[in-house]
Order: structure tokens, then sequence, then C-alpha cells
């Protein structure tokens, strides 16, 4: 035995030696690699918050179709808040590498690589709203720049309009509104103030107009603008509370169905963007709506007990009754003859009884609510008041229309009167649409 282990121990020892050695070798190699990948994750986050850097309102143009400097800081201030809260992250991260990298206990490298998860979570964040504004703004640079800007001019035009007419003084809203091209979308809006799923949720701080290229191809088409914008005016003249408060009153004081009331009611968002927005570009904002609604009649008679917006049935009646009390019955009684006779039996659909049988006293209530009432928030004035369009402003839409088609500057009129001044220059063939498109936007692109 004694001869056994003597043969055996001297085997033993060059293997513990090996292995001595092997975890040295092994430590020097993790050394190796651990410090600089840690350093790394240091300088990745820093330069990640660096990169995310303002915006110069100069690298989006110089022209008039570049983004103000109101929006371009508007969108900084956002951009700039988050990004404080990334550079502290970054400072964490570093102090987390540095305790690592002179020891690097698991618990330590564990803590780098925690608050790295955590910056980058922030760093994604950030570059999706850093983005959202890069593209918007690029935009501008585009051969599309002169159609946004006309646009903006339009939306402007109306926030003009509407500050400049009610009857108490309110702080002006900035910055104004700002138009944006996505394809394969409808008119759509993003309020001032709002938490934007696009921006993270982050509070927008600015009007988005976003309008589909088949729109802006087509100018007459833009009565879209108008009631997008009246979304904003709802918010921005301190009306969106009262308004659903008061047509549910109204209705149910006038002996309506509660269901007609609640019915109603939910759809007072967008039937006040439908109005406002005929106040302000005038009949022809009848033909544009009527643009959109005009559908296969199981679509224009189909109901959504959840649905925000009007059935298409009713929703035509609305605008054609408000286009009477505004003192245009002939074309109201027009619109009404062509609707009636597209969609003669609104039963064939599921619309609500009540709603088919109650509709055509409780639209004129509705009108008469929205648009003919004063209001405190509009310094005692009403919609109609504020918003004043007569037979006097069509006359000068009519001749702005003769001046478009023939290229001819049309003059002081009001930028939202040019959607009108379009439509009525397509309806009566004064031009081909690609000329009338072509003068439109050069029109308002050199205001």
């Amino acid at each position: 035995m004694d001869t056994l282990l003597e043969e055996t121990t001297p085997a033993k020892e060059p293997v513990t030696r090996q292995r001595r050695n092997g975890t040295a070798r092994s430590t020097a190699c993790l050394t190796a690699v651990q410090k600089p990948w840690l350093r790394a994750q240091a300088i990745n986050v820093t330069r990640h918050a660096a990169a995310l850097r303002p915006f110069r309102r100069e690298e989006f143009g110089t022209g008039a179709a570049a983004p103000t400097e109101a929006h371009i800081r508007a969108a900084n201030d956002l951009i700039s808040s988050l990004r404080r809260v990334l550079l502290k992250q970054a400072r964490r991260v570093t102090d987390a590498a540095e305790t690592a990298q002179s020891e690097p206990s698991t618990q330590n490298l564990q803590q780098v690589v925690r608050r790295k998860d955590r910056a980058h979570r922030w760093v994604q964040g950030i570059e999706l709203i850093w983005d959202f504004y890069f593209e918007l703004f690029k935009q501008r640079q585009s051969e599309f720049g002169d159609w946004l800007v006309s646009c903006d001019r339009i939306a402007l035009d109306c926030y003009q309009a509407a500050f400049t007419n009610i009857g108490v003084a309110r702080s002006i809203p900035s910055p104004p509104p700002f138009a944006y091209m996505r394809t394969g979308r409808s008119p759509a809006t993003f309020r001032r103030g709002i938490p934007l799923r696009r921006l993270g949720k982050q509070l927008n701080p600015f009007p988005l107009v976003q309008l589909p290229y088949h729109r802006l191809v087509n100018p007459w088409t833009l009565g879209a603008i108008l009631h997008e914008v009246g979304h904003n005016l709802h918010n921005d003249l301190g009306l969106a509370q009262i308004i659903p408060h008061n047509i549910e009153r109204r209705l149910v004081q006038e002996g309506h169905n509660p269901l007609v009331a609640a019915v109603w009611k939910r759809w007072n968002r967008e039937l006040f963007a439908d109005v406002i927005g005929l106040l302000l570009g005038g009949p022809a904002v009848v033909g544009s709506l009527l643009d959109v609604i005009g559908r296969s009649p199981s679509t224009v008679f189909g109901y959504s007990s959840h649905g925000v917006h009007p059935t298409p049935y009713l929703r035509a009646f609305l605008s054609i009754e408000l286009l009477r009390r505004m003192g245009f019955s002939n074309e109201a009684q027009r619109y009404r003859h062509m609707w009636t006779r597209m969609y003669p039996n609104p039963r064939a659909g599921n619309i609500p009884r009540a709603l088919i049988e109650s509709h055509p006293a409780a639209i004129a209530q509705v009108v008469e609510t929205v648009c003919y009432q004063p209001y405190a928030a509009l310094g005692k004035k009403s919609l109609a008041q504020v918003f004043r369009f007569s037979p006097k402003e069509q006359v000068m839409i009519e001749e702005a229309a003769q001046r478009l088609a023939a290229g001819v500057d049309p003059g002081i009129i009001p930028e939202r009167f040019g959607i009108g001044a379009a439509r009525f220059a397509l309806d009566n063939r004064f031009a081909r649409p690609a000329t009338i498109t072509e003068n439109f936007y050069k029109a308002l692109a050199r205001r």
C-alpha cells in the first residue's frame, strides 16, 4: 500500500498545478474581455443620449414650407426634458461600470446590466419620439412642402377667425396646427396636450393634422382640414364639456326618447367638427363631406352602438339643416333631394327606429343648440356669430374660383375659402382638375 501511495502521489501534483495555472489564465482572459466590455456599455449609452440632440430649424430647409421656430422649439423642449432623464441614466451606467471594473463580483456585474436595461428602454422611447418629429419635419423638404404649408395656412386662418371673433379675450394658443401627410390613412387630428401613443404617451405639444395623399391631390376635398381643426377648437375654445351636456339636456327637454338624447350626446365631438367646418368654409364643405360618407347603402345605413361618428345617413342631414339655417335654402334642398334619392329607405339598415323617426326634429334642435345658442366661453356669442358665413361670403368664393381657374391671384379672401373656391371651380368646370390643383397650392404657398 505504501508503495502504491508513493507511486500515485507524484502524479497528482502536476494536475493541481495545471488547474491553478488554468485558473490564472482564465482570470486574465476574463479581465481582458470584461473591462473593455464594461467600458463600452457606458460609452454606448452616453453616445446614444448625445445623438438624440435638438433639431435645428435650418436642417429642414429655409423656405416658407419649413417648420416654424415655434414648432421646432416645442419638439425640442419635449425631447430635451426626456433626454435629461436619459443622461442621468447614462451616468448611473457609467458609475456601475466603473465599480464593476474594480470589483468584478456577480452582484456588481448584474448592477451594470440592470442599469443598462433601464437606460436602453429610455433610449428606444426617446428615439421613437425623435424619429417621429424628424420624419414629420423632413416632409417639408420634399416636393410636397408647398402642399403642407398651404394646409398649415388654412388651419391657422381658422384659428385666427376663432380668436379674433370671440367676444372675450383668451390666451393665444401656440404653436398653431401642423399638417403632415400619411398615406393609407384617413384624415385625423391629434389635439394639443393629450397623451399621444406615437410619442410614448407624452403630451402632444401642438395640434397635428394628418392628411392622406389622396386628399392633398384633390384640394376640393380638403374640407377635412376644417373638420380636423374643428376638433382642436372644440377644446381650445373651452367647449368640450358644455356642448355634450347642452345637447342631451335640450333633447330631453324636447321630450325625446332617452336613447335618442344619449346617442346624439355620444356623437357630440364629430358633429361639432362637422358644423364648425361648414361655418368656416361654406356650402362646398357639404359636398366634401358627402364625398366621404356617400358609400354603399350597407355602410350608410349602418349603426354602431359605440361609434363616435353619427351614422352616415343622419350625418348628412345635420350639415344640410345647418346649411339651411345659414341662408342657403336652395342648396340645402338640392343636397337633401340627392341624398334621399340615393338612400330612400333608412330602415334597410340597423339604425334604431327611435333615431330614424325623431331625426328631423332632433337634428334641428341639435343645430340650434350647438350653433345658435350663446356660450360664455365665446364671450356670450354663438358659434354662428363667431364664424359668420352668409351668401355674401359665398359670392367671394365664387369670384375667387374664377380667378383660381385662370391662374390669377384670388385676392384677399381668407385662406380657408380657397377650399370652396377649388370646389366651385371643379363643379362648374372652370378649368381642368390638374390646373385647379396647381393654382390652389400656388396661391396659398406664396402668401
